[in-house]
């Protein structure tokens, strides 16, 4: 920044940034704040001319629905710096090739692709190694560079603080082949973008981000508020900016440092709303890139890696993911459908239960709430999620405008010329099919996806316990003498009132005890008593006084169904990645781990984790190392399923705590990356209340099996204690 805008401004840039900077690093290190947990409560929407031809008037119509939900972003103490807004357009080849005159080249005829490129602004030389990298990686697929666009920009149009951070922003335009497909291309130039990415990561360039590299579409977007999207970009004025669809988005960041990168739309989709389960999705993400795989890809696989950047905002995460999916061959509906899917009930043997069944199968879905409007290929979308809480209604003219988003009336049409209103519910879609020129509706959507393939056929390859339950030999060896449980839960540090406060209550009424104001019990290192490590992640957080989520209770939304077996490869599409155990619940009583130990046989191992009492620190780490390393050797020996039991532990041998023996494996294989090769199933004498099982699932187990809390059950049972209840019904309970 030059001394004329610093003082233009009224202050100095430099000590912004730098303040900026380190308020930060003391939020980060505080714990306050994590970059990598930032969300969003946004304006979202798109514009889709549903004959697919281009037009001003759906350029015109974003710009008016972008700048009517100017209330959905937050605003700056300036007046004019926001969150971030943006827009998501057509590539208008009539405007681009007069800017290809002026660099003094002709049309070539062949495939137009734009790129929107951030480069550092205030260091000349980081913008010209980043330019290099762009040019370079682009030469050597063999195109043909026309040359570089410096984007006319307002500055007048930002805040103090967007200003200070803004970016130079310049386009690259280039020709690719004209006789390479669409879909060719566009995969073709995800892997130019993220070889660019790496090679400027490994310069230490840190403010380059490229919005956009296609041959379809272009972004503009940045750190403004939505009325300043024209102010500041008078190219979207132009009147030869045309476009078939617009994908529009105002950001509201909550808790986050708005930045411009993180502005919206990103390069598939624009998101309001929240990802809940991003911290699991994104560790997931990471499992699953060792057997990422496809002939589309070839020998380009570990440029693609990894998929998730690291810093990524919910959202970006999200549309990370779904841009390697959709690259990877599958259409844009049926990649929400998988990565985003309704609530169903999988009992029902319907068409599209066993579609969901079958996506269920490949990925674990990204939960909301969420709405999103995206864009790829022939395709634009909205949708939301399972929960439904982030609105999302449409309108249809009669000039063919679908217009969709998260308010009525964002764009004025008069009441003659609207033919429907409707909203999306949970889990439902809409889009336009741009090829065809025509809308398609939620139930039409998911009926053509349900007839892809014989998804019921695939799925037939999973095994149900009920299944195992029936093959199953009884247990071998006598019940456990009441000295013997005595002795467990006197191990494990249970009181009399973990079980009259705790246990019981769910044994006999199904019910988790409920409390507010988390847990002030003392901390583990100031207790006089044994607490266990899940009592650690109970003071992470105050409960308050809003009840938990139930599962059995809001079945319309949730399940615990899991799968036990082998992770795929998520870009494959085969019924081989439904070969799997089927459990309605990652719990498993006693009968059920024992049904399991015996079907699953040699594909397994047991794990001790118990170590010598009496060794001390030392004997806990080497019980660490010596547990990672059988793990490691079973999976890499071809077991598909490791079980880590601490049934092992008697006078002379201390068990693990469960959750640290868990946390080891799990972590270790990932970084083997061995993860997605096996299950990880624990027996766990310890875990009694519904966090501890929580919190063993959070570090990786697949499966738990309490055993002690059941023999406890049995316990107070056979005592009298649970008047009225079978055996049977306490424990479902």
């Amino acid at each position: 920044m030059t001394k004329h805008t610093a003082s233009r401004l009224g202050f100095d840039a430099e000590i912004y940034l730098a303040n900026r900077k380190a308020a930060e690093a003391r939020l980060i290190d505080a714990g306050v704040y994590n970059p990598e947990m930032e969300h969003d409560a946004c304006g979202v929407g798109f514009i889709a001319a549903i004959d697919g031809k281009p037009r001003r008037s759906v350029v015109d119509a974003a710009i008016e629905a972008l700048q009517s939900i100017w209330h959905r972003g937050a605003v700056d103490a300036d007046g004019m710096t926001g969150d971030g807004a943006g827009i998501h357009l057509s590539i208008p080849r009539d405007f681009f090739i007069e800017h290809i005159g002026r660099t003094g080249h002709q049309d070539d005829g062949g495939k137009l692709a734009v790129g929107m490129v951030f480069l550092p602004r205030d260091d000349i030389e980081s913008q010209e190694v980043c330019r290099c990298i762009v040019e370079q990686e682009i030469l050597k697929q063999g195109h043909f560079i026309y040359g570089w666009r410096q984007v006319p920009v307002n500055i007048d149009a930002l805040g103090n603080k967007a200003m200070a951070t803004r970016p130079e922003i310049e386009q690259i335009m280039f020709s690719m082949p004209a006789d390479l497909s669409d879909e060719d291309a566009e995969r073709q130039l995800y892997v130019v973008r993220r070889r660019i990415e790496k090679a400027v990561i490994a310069e230490l360039v840190t403010d380059f981000y490229m919005c956009s590299l296609s041959t379809r579409s272009i972004i503009y977007k940045g750190m403004f508020l939505a009325e300043q999207v024209t102010a500041f970009y008078p190219d979207l004025l132009d009147e030869r900016f045309i476009s078939n669809f617009a994908v529009y988005h105002q950001r509201y960041s909550t808790n986050t440092f708005p930045t411009w990168r993180l502005a919206q739309p990103f390069r598939v989709l624009a998101h309001n709303g929240e990802i809940n389960t991003v911290r699991g999705n994104i560790n997931w993400m990471s499992c699953h890139e060792d057997r990422m795989d496809s002939p589309l890809f070839g020998d380009s696989i570990s440029d693609l890696k990894p998929v998730i950047a690291k810093g990524s905002s919910d959202s970006a995460a999200l549309d990370s993911v779904f841009e390697l999916m959709l690259q990877g061959g599958r259409s844009l509906p049926m990649v929400k459908t998988m990565m985003i899917p309704e609530a169903v009930d999988f009992a029902d043997e319907t068409e599209l239960s066993q579609l969901y069944a079958y996506c269920n199968s490949v990925m674990e879905p990204w939960d909301g709430p969420a709405a999103i409007a995206a864009v790829s290929g022939d395709w634009v979308i909205g949708g939301m999620d399972r929960n439904g809480l982030r609105p999302m209604r449409y309108s249809l003219t009669d000039d063919g405008l679908l217009i969709a988003g998260s308010e009525t009336g964002m764009v004025v049409i008069d009441e003659q010329h609207i033919i429907e209103r409707g909203r999306l519910g949970p889990g439902e879609m809409i889009g336009v099919n741009l090829k065809e020129g025509r809308i398609h509706k939620d139930v039409e959507l998911k009926a053509e996806l349900s007839e892809l393939n014989k998804w019921g056929d695939w799925i037939s390859g999973a095994k149900p316990m009920d299944d195992l339950l029936a093959q199953a030999k009884p247990a071998k060896g006598s019940a456990p003498s009441e000295d013997e449980r005595r002795r467990r839960q006197l191990m494990s540090g249970w009181t009399m009132e973990d079980m009259e406060l705790i246990l019981h209550p769910m044994a006999s009424t199904g019910k988790e005890a409920v409390g507010s104001m988390g847990d002030d019990a003392p901390l583990a290192v100031l207790s006089g008593r044994y607490r266990g490590l899940h009592h650690f992640f109970r003071q992470n957080f105050s409960q308050v006084t809003n009840p938990p989520i139930d599962s059995l209770r809001e079945r319309h939304v949730m399940t615990l169904r899991t799968r036990l077996g082998n992770l795929g490869n998520i870009l494959d599409e085969s019924a081989k990645q439904c070969e799997h155990l089927v459990l309605n619940s990652p719990v498993v009583l006693n009968h059920e781990w024992n049904a399991l130990v015996q079907y699953l046989g040699e594909k397994a191992v047991e794990i001790d984790c118990s170590f010598p009492a009496g060794s001390g620190a030392d004997g806990l780490k080497a019980a660490l190392d010596r547990i990672r390393l059988e793990a490691e050797n079973a999976v890499r020996g071809g077991r598909e399923h490791v079980m880590l039991s601490d049934r092992g532990a008697n006078e002379d041998c201390v068990p693990l705590p469960m959750i640290l023996a868990t946390g080891a494996v799990h972590s270790h294989l990932v970084r083997q990356q061995l993860r997605t090769f096996a299950s990880v199933n624990v027996a766990s004498g310890e875990c009694l209340d519904v966090h501890h099982f929580a919190v063993l699932i959070g570090v990786g187990a697949t499966t738990i099996n309490a055993y002690a809390a059941e023999w406890t059950i049995q316990e107070r049972m056979e005592k009298g204690l649970l008047e009225g209840l079978s055996l049977s019904d306490s424990v479902a309970n």
